[in-house]
């Protein structure tokens, strides 16, 4: 399988997570989308080993993709629609900054468990510890002691997520953890630039008058180009020989996928108050009659794909070539999001089923199984990248390249309106 078709594989599914997740919101629907992603980036390379611990690798994107969900930017994006060129491209600017926090803590800690052999395991309580103290000390530092506010009057976990971000680069450089420390790099790349250019695209559309869900739109450009970096991270790079998969912290990663995420996710967005509300806006004549149907509705469905995805798991590890039943697992995961996904908007009352952002992610998920699918007896290389990190000129010039990128987004989305609405100005 080609380079390009790993990340674009990758870009998909975490796309498609992204764009479910914009529906839940909060860290938990985040985590999701990071499985999403890692189950397909997994599956797309092909490395038996990888997929034989597959639950263990996406619980740790879970998490890294996940945290980033703590992170407020609904003000943000006011100010990217600004008439002002320079408040816009601050816009545009901190877009990139939350977009890349999310890619780099994901990217860098689903890294960490790809170089993680025999006789280098990472120390994670640790690390973890490390993230937590200087997360905590960086929202002491940056917001109380300096008041350097990203989004006023919104909450600024920004803030966390950068000093969690920084501990863990630190913690990868100081043990030469090279590959896990470009797929981050690559990510928050990835991630930024689609968070940025994802919003730009929404606000071209909201210019041209079409009704679309353009703000489904920017979830999705954060999530494709998110994975497309870390794809391109994992691909580039050199990794350990086969490490031994353990059954006990496979088993226990997996519930925790496939029942405690789902089963959090239903307790946050099926509440009571948010399904009767949705009732309402659907005009159903009893309101509370179609709460509790949708509530024991969701359960039952959560606890038959578990059964399967269970089922999946189990004959996943017997198989000596597991890579079929991996597509099972990762086709049943994300069914199971759209359906959710789709309930939870209401998508089945819907009369525009062409104007309606949903109706892609019917689209986008057979494609990514097809590509699976058909390219599922080849595998990636993965000994023929490099063991070294990137110089600093290389760095730099993307970050200057970044910095006139963020600045052209912002002059052509101010030369084509006079102010829009929810916007704001920061200075």
């Amino acid at each position: 399988m080609s380079k390009w078709l790993v990340m674009l594989i990758t870009g998909l599914t975490l796309g498609l997570g992204w764009a479910i997740r914009g529906h839940f919101g909060h860290w938990w629907g985040a985590s999701w989308a990071g499985v999403m992603g890692a189950l397909a980036l997994l599956l797309a390379v092909g490395r038996n080993d990888w997929i034989k611990r597959a639950s263990v690798l996406a619980i740790l994107a879970a998490i890294g993709w996940g945290m980033g969900g703590i992170m407020s930017y609904g003000v943000i994006v006011g100010y990217c629609r600004s008439a002002e060129v320079f408040n816009s491209a601050y816009g545009y600017a901190m877009l990139f900054v939350v977009g890349a926090l999310y890619g780099f803590i994901g990217g860098g800690l689903f890294g960490l468990g790809l170089s993680t052999d025999e006789n280098k395991k990472p120390d994670w309580l640790r690390l973890l510890l490390e993230m937590f103290v200087i997360g905590s000390l960086a929202y002491w530092f940056f917001i109380i002691e300096m008041e350097w506010l990203m989004t006023p009057p919104r909450d600024e976990s920004w803030s966390i997520c950068f000093g969690s971000a920084s501990a863990l680069a630190w913690y990868l450089y100081r043990n030469r953890n090279i590959n896990a420390l470009r797929v981050g790099l690559y990510s928050a790349l990835g991630g930024g630039v689609g968070f940025a250019f994802g919003n730009f695209l929404q606000t071209m559309g909201s210019i041209s008058g079409l009704s679309y869900n353009w703000w489904n739109v920017m979830e999705f450009t954060l999530g494709f180009l998110g994975g497309m970096g870390m794809a391109y991270g994992v691909v580039t790079s050199n990794w350990p020989e086969k490490i031994t998969p353990s059954k006990r912290a496979n088993w226990n990663a997996i519930i925790v996928l496939v029942f405690v995420i789902p089963a959090i996710n239903i307790f946050q967005s099926f509440e009571t108050k948010k399904i009767v509300e949705l009732a309402e806006r659907l005009s159903i004549s009893d309101a509370l009659q179609f709460t509790s149907n949708i509530q024991i509705k969701v359960w039952v469905i959560l606890i038959l794909f578990t059964i399967l995805i269970f089922y999946s798991w189990k004959k996943l590890q017997n198989e000596e070539e597991p890579r079929n039943w991996g597509i099972a697992i990762l086709f049943l995961y994300s069914l199971l999001y759209m359906i959710f996904g789709n309930i939870r908007t209401g998508y089945s009352y819907s009369e525009t089923f062409l104007g309606n952002s949903v109706t892609m992610y019917w689209v986008i998920l057979p494609v990514i199984l097809l590509l699976l699918y058909l390219k599922r007896k080849e595998q990636y290389k993965l000994d023929m990248g490099v063991t070294e990190l990137e110089s600093w000129q290389y760095w730099t010039s993307i970050f200057i390249g970044l910095v006139l990128f963020m600045f052209v987004l912002a002059l052509i989305s101010t030369g084509l309106h006079d102010g829009m609405p929810g916007s704001h100005n920061r200075f």
